[in-house]
């Protein structure tokens, strides 16, 4: 069965549980906006990544992913020029089937993924927990600023999202993350990621720090 679910192209990929806020500025998504806020709850529209192209201007992403994640619209707040300032979180991945351009914004029919956990997700999950441990203090050593305190989840679904969305990765590995069919393959590829970062953190005070250094990084 599909859903017909409005999209939000974006250059960031969402992770299910994931806080993003967004301040939108164009027509099209002060109308998307506008149209959440005249249904019932839950209000949710579908992030998916920019493959090809980007952001600002319609018809300015030429290219999409097959998978995305429905932000839910938590909280919103309308300017006096009409733009909005809105915090949504991540819920449920969908797989793009078909695009809709009837609309000033886009909209697909999609089709939503389960979330297995895929053949003894626990011993992986234990073995990327101490990876990733290991991760958040030699990013901290190389300068990358002070992660906070967090609670990492135990359940290997929440601790999957939690740590693709934490890893500082370009736009393909976290698609390729989004993407794994159930949370033991997303921890099995989270090992081999926070396995190569960690080897690259291990020198990094040898090389020029880079442009997660300057400060500027958050872990989400």
């Amino acid at each position: 069965m599909t859903e017909r679910l409005a999209l939000f192209p974006l250059g960031t990929v969402l992770f299910p549980g994931l806080v993003l806020p967004l301040h939108l500025f164009e027509d099209r998504y002060r109308r998307l906006v506008s149209d959440l806020l005249d249904r019932p709850e839950p209000r949710g529209f579908g992030v998916v990544g920019i493959e090809l192209g980007h952001e600002v201007g319609e018809g300015a992403a030429h290219r999409l992913a097959e998978v995305g994640c429905v932000a839910e619209l938590r909280e919103s707040t309308r300017h006096p020029d009409g733009r909005y300032d809105i915090v949504t979180v991540g819920s449920r991945r969908f797989r793009l089937k078909e695009l809709d351009r009837s609309r000033p914004y886009l909209q697909g029919e999609v089709e939503y993924l389960p979330e297995e956990l895929g053949a003894d997700p626990w011993a992986v999950a234990r073995r990327v927990h101490r990876l990733y441990r290991l991760y958040r203090h030699r990013m901290a050593a190389a300068g990358a600023g002070a992660f906070g305190e967090e609670t990492v989840p135990a359940e290997p679904v929440a601790l999957s999202y939690m740590i693709a969305a934490s890893l500082v990765l370009d736009g393909h590995d976290k698609q390729r993350l989004l993407e794994c069919e159930d949370a033991t393959l997303r921890l099995e590829a989270e090992r081999d990621l926070l396995a190569r970062e960690n080897r690259i953190l291990d020198v990094l005070p040898m090389i020029p720090a880079g442009q997660f250094l300057d400060g500027s990084f958050h872990p989400n």
